[in-house]
């Protein structure tokens, strides 16, 4: 059940004429459960208070136009832009039916993700890896690529379900996973596959994890391999979403430019 159905059950007769909060408008349409908006009338609820229209097409102004129909006051836009930032992968996933992507990287300060004979671990400390085992754990879905696989042995030890492999384009693959409704991808593969995202703008988040470490040289291995970029003018340029520390280690989470109009409704 949505959580709207678990709130009027576990409130019961306390429901009626009560307000009820909700991050998400309210569906109006019958999928695995009946609509919530039925079951908000049936409850006496007599307010309710939404933060985002759902961008799903089912839903997308139905659930607050029957509230209304039915007499019931509805506040939008409550905390809004903390919501759309909440729900990005979501808002992401039902707009371009493809699931949010995110790639991890971590680096030393001169840029480098692993020495020259391809070993990475560990380039950051113990609180930036529990950082990560808690990325996993937000994300549907985690992609590495051959080479990460064959040298580092991942085990990827947030997962639940078993390893799939892929051979095809990564637009396709997105599709498919979006098919599965895996609303986030997090990708930890090594400078190939990250560089393979980054070269087709299929990136939406990138978190780095910088270490006070340098590799030096030119035989460690960059965070993108053959980025394409030939001068200056050519240079990625995205925003900073935010930064921490963590422990020794510093995150730093960028979005492309496009990104935060994007997340807008």
């Amino acid at each position: 059940p949505h959580a709207e159905i678990n709130a009027l059950t576990s409130a019961g007769e306390l429901a009626r004429g009560a307000a009820l909060f909700s991050t998400l408008e309210p569906c109006n349409h019958t999928g695995r459960t009946g609509p919530c908006t039925e079951a908000i009338i049936s409850a006496g609820i007599a307010r309710v208070v939404i933060g985002i229209k759902d961008p799903d097409p089912k839903v997308s102004g139905r659930g607050i136009a029957r509230l209304r129909e039915a007499g019931i006051r509805v506040d939008l836009g409550v905390l809004a832009e903390d919501i759309s930032t909440q729900l990005k992968s979501y808002i992401h996933h039902r707009k371009t039916s493809r699931p949010f992507v995110v790639l991890k990287m971590a680096t030393t300060l001169d840029g480098r993700t692993a020495a020259p004979d391809g070993t990475s671990r560990w380039i950051t400390g113990e609180t930036a890896r529990k950082r990560v085992q808690q990325l996993r754990a937000e994300s549907d879905a985690v992609l590495v690529g051959a080479g990460t696989v064959r040298i580092d042995d991942p085990s990827d030890s947030a997962r639940v379900n078993p390893c799939t492999q892929w051979h095809g384009s990564l637009v396709d693959l997105l599709d498919e996973l979006g098919s599965q409704d895996v609303l986030q991808l997090l990708v930890e593969g090594g400078p190939t596959v990250a560089a393979a995202f980054h070269r087709e703008n299929l990136i939406n988040q990138y978190i780095f994890h910088l270490a006070p470490a340098l590799a030096g040289g030119n035989d460690s291995l960059p965070v993108f391999e053959n980025s394409g970029i030939a001068t200056m003018s050519q240079l990625w340029r995205g925003q900073i979403v935010t930064s921490q520390q963590l422990g020794d280690d510093l995150e730093i989470i960028l979005e492309p430019n496009s990104a935060k109009q994007e997340t807008k409704l």
